[in-house]
């Protein structure tokens, strides 16, 4: 599945955790089932998550999309 997404793709992720909503980043490094998700656009309502999570995630690779 890791061969879908490369290096420094736009990627739609679905919400998780403390995140309420769904969010659009980058990839920067992607692991066996997951990536790690800088995040570059959000609801103004995660921004205290996303500052916690000092704009970076991992997500599933299966809860994401390619942004074209």
């Amino acid at each position: 599945m890791s061969n879908e997404f490369k290096i420094g793709e736009k990627v739609k992720c679905k919400k998780f955790g403390a995140l309420n909503h769904d969010f659009i980043g980058n990839i920067e490094k992607i692991y066996e089932n997951s990536a790690l998700v800088s995040i570059q656009e959000h609801e103004k309502e995660d921004e205290v998550a996303v500052n916690d999570f000092h704009k970076r995630v991992i997500v599933r690779l299966t809860n994401m999309k390619k942004i074209s």
